[in-house]
């Protein structure tokens, strides 16, 4: 009988840190959230102009750029659970009357149409190697008996090469920030949580509406 594989296997990152995650191949990734522009409300003019200046954002990057759109169906529990409390709050009958007609109504259309939420994020992705000079000399001393120290030099050398890394996608960051607010969209850089929960939901997406297990993450 064939052993299953574990999960850890399949996914191919090795860890969140500081809102940075990081490969297995020893390069980076940090991901920004973007806010939406409908375009179709803009004018004829405006709508070139938009697709002007984001076309010559796109020319003048000088490194490679994932940008990734997620669909969800919207939970509008948290929601019908306002109204219902709402409900119970009302003093005039008819109001409460009217309340729970509405929330009849909300529950019927939702469940004959699907609400679709959307977000968008920007994948902007480093190559460093964090750490990899590091392992291969432990590994060859360790091979040959050597006197490797408890690991104080290793963590030194791996927390500097990951500053490092950090220090060079803060500058993909910063042209990403300023060629998009020309467009008039706005970025918000997710946290180690924000991206922890993003990858929950994408690699769970039957488990969506329960509670993300962060105590057992590699969150650092």
């Amino acid at each position: 009988m064939q052993k299953s594989r574990p999960a850890q296997e399949f996914i191919p990152f090795k860890e969140v840190r500081d809102g940075v995650v990081i490969m297995k191949d020893g390069s980076i990734r940090v991901i920004m959230m973007a806010s939406s522009l409908n375009i179709a409300l803009k004018s004829q003019d405006e709508q070139e102009a938009i697709i002007s200046q984001f076309q010559n954002f796109l020319n003048s990057l000088e490194f490679s750029t994932q940008f990734y759109i997620q669909s969800r169906r919207l939970d509008i529990r948290p929601y019908m659970a306002l109204l219902e409390e709402k409900a119970q709050e009302q003093v005039n009958e008819l109001m409460k009357i009217q309340t729970k007609e509405y929330i009849e109504f909300i529950k019927n259309f939702t469940e004959t149409t699907n609400i679709m939420a959307k977000s968008f994020f920007i994948v902007i992705p480093y190559t460093s190697n964090i750490g990899a000079g590091v392992e291969k000399r432990w590994s060859a001393l360790s091979a040959f008996g050597g006197g490797v120290d408890t690991g104080k030099t290793a963590t030194k050398e791996w927390l500097e090469s990951f500053e490092e890394s950090k220090t060079q996608i803060e500058q993909r960051i910063s042209i990403i920030e300023a060629g998009l607010s020309r467009i008039g969209i706005r970025v918000a850089l997710l946290g180690t949580e924000e991206i922890i929960e993003l990858f929950y939901k994408i690699f769970n997406p039957g488990e969506i509406d329960k509670p993300m297990p962060l105590e057992n993450s590699n969150a650092k």
